[in-house]
């Protein structure tokens, strides 16, 4: 995990309902959680609409237990003339120690998007 993470873009606590027959959080919520996270920041890149259209290199490294608390980090890692890939990073903080945890990072790639759906030009 990269040591330039500062402020997390998202700051949620999994309830309940977000477990899986394991007893740990449910993968498709984490995923989730991050594409949001991804789309903030591509969204303040792109100056406007922003689409996800690819997520590379997903790897889970350890579970989310409930009552963790997740933090979602996400930064540009590169940009193309429609295209951002925000590199994407979750952490659980966990029990009284508030131990930190790496669960999962990941790239994900949004394109801009104009008023019909179509891609566009990201600013300069």
């Amino acid at each position: 995990m990269t040591d330039e993470r500062n402020e997390a873009v998202l700051r949620v606590v999994p309830r309940l309902r977000d477990i899986n027959a394991n007893g740990h959080i449910f993968g498709g919520w984490v995923l989730s959680q991050m594409d949001i996270a991804g789309g903030i920041v591509a969204h303040r890149i792109a100056h406007g609409a922003v689409a996800t259209v690819a997520i590379e290199g997903m790897k889970f490294i350890s579970p989310i237990l409930l009552g963790d608390i997740v933090s979602v980090y996400a930064t540009e890692e590169r940009r193309g003339r429609t295209s951002v890939a925000i590199r994407i990073e979750v952490i659980a903080t966990r029990g009284i120690a508030q131990e930190q945890v790496p669960v999962t990072s990941g790239v994900y790639t949004f394109v801009a998007l104009d008023a019909n759906h179509k891609p566009r030009p990201l600013p300069v």
